[in-house]
């Protein structure tokens, strides 16, 4: 299997650090510090074609595989996690309307959301629902030819500043094969958001309960087919799992970069920190869990792009594999660097928190775990 990238590939990669180097890193800690999502930022990204990764060129969008996104956002992370964790989600629901949408959906919301002009966030957890998200209870009412939605969507990245919401509510009876995926536009009636959530990290966008009062939304607002949201909705998250675990391999990516250069400068007891063989090891380790998260994750989006059988299970095992990786590389950066990597101004800490999340979201590795397991026994 030949691990090399085409030349294509490697220039995608390069745009996109030099645009994190340039546009996102200067100014992370600022946005993390003061709760800033950087609109203009994103705007500026989607003029790159980085709006509509996945989403066919026919409608404004760049026409590239899951491999090409990972790489993507693994280099933007390199500049901050969080706003590349942003971009995968408004990805995320460009593809559905993409690959699931109407030809009227389609030309109404690919170009917008392509060239940034329409931000778009991702409706499922719910107060009292999350890895369960099959139990959700926002429903759907059909009222002639309309839908009335009500309910609560908590955890939504990007609520309240993003303009469109793909939401999953019940219209049947329970379990998975009840729900729908609606289009809700952020001026409709009845729909509001609760305070902007206090987090450990992700400080650099927003995330906000989303509330549904008898929000009323045409039949032609449902995308895919009545009943078909929850498998939508788990075929997203798919495809999500490599961008959050590729987001977690850039931000990881970044703490070793900035914990390999302080430890060539940093000296103690007469001699630079890389020169301790301990701190060799742990410099080592560090490359190999990169190194190896890397290579899986990239086998994980090779399968998805091919429709592999053992797709879902791949993704899971790099989501569960990475996340824990790049916590852990990023949390030894902390480590070497000392107290300086407890200190803000270093953005190691800020890696380390922003990465914590990412072994929650897009499913727990807890989950990522009980899939991989039904996987491999039902092979048994």
């Amino acid at each position: 299997m030949d691990f090399s990238l085409s030349e294509e590939q490697i220039a995608i990669r390069e745009m996109a650090e030099s645009f994190a180097l340039e546009q996102i890193a200067p100014h992370a800690i600022e946005w993390d510090q003061d709760r800033h999502f950087p609109v203009d930022v994103i705007v500026q990204a989607a003029g790159l074609g980085l709006g509509g990764i996945m989403v066919s060129e026919e409608f404004g969008g760049s026409g590239l595989g899951r491999v090409e996104a990972v790489l993507v956002y693994e280099a933007l992370a390199k500049g901050c996690p969080a706003i590349s964790a942003y971009l995968s989600i408004h990805n995320m629901v460009a593809s559905m309307i993409n690959k699931h949408g109407t030809s009227a959906q389609k030309q109404k919301y690919l170009p917008r959301l392509c060239a940034g002009e329409v931000l778009a966030s991702y409706c499922l957890t719910e107060p009292a629902c999350g890895s369960d998200a099959a139990a959700l209870t926002t429903r759907a009412e059909r009222e002639g030819e309309a839908y009335v939605l009500s309910g609560q969507k908590m955890f939504i990245s990007g609520a309240g500043s993003t303009d469109l919401y793909v939401v999953m509510a019940r219209t049947g009876g329970p379990g998975p094969k009840g729900i729908s995926a609606f289009l809700v536009e952020k001026d409709a009636e009845g729909l509001s958001f609760g305070a902007n959530e206090k987090k450990m990290g992700w400080s650099a966008q927003p995330t906000r309960t989303v509330m549904l009062d008898r929000v009323k939304v045409s039949a032609d607002a449902m995308l895919g087919p009545e009943g078909a949201g929850f498998k939508l909705a788990m075929e997203a998250l798919d495809g999500g799992r490599t961008s959050i675990a590729a987001c977690s391999l850039g931000g990881a990516q970044s703490a070793f970069d900035k914990a390999l250069a302080y430890t060539n400068e940093r000296k103690a007891f007469g001699q630079k920190l890389s020169e301790f063989q301990a701190l060799q090891f742990t410099l080592a380790e560090m490359a190999i869990d990169l190194e190896v998260s890397r290579t899986f994750l990239w086998r994980a989006a090779q399968a998805l792009d091919a429709g592999s059988s053992d797709a879902t299970r791949l993704c899971a095992m790099a989501k569960k594999h990475v996340t824990d990786a790049g916590f852990e590389v990023a949390n030894r950066a902390l480590q070497l660097h000392g107290g300086y990597g407890y200190l803000a101004d270093y953005g190691v800490e800020k890696i380390v928190r922003d990465l914590r999340v990412h072994q929650i979201l897009e499913g727990t590795n807890e989950i990522m775990r009980l899939i991989v397991a039904r996987s491999v026994l039902a092979e048994a």
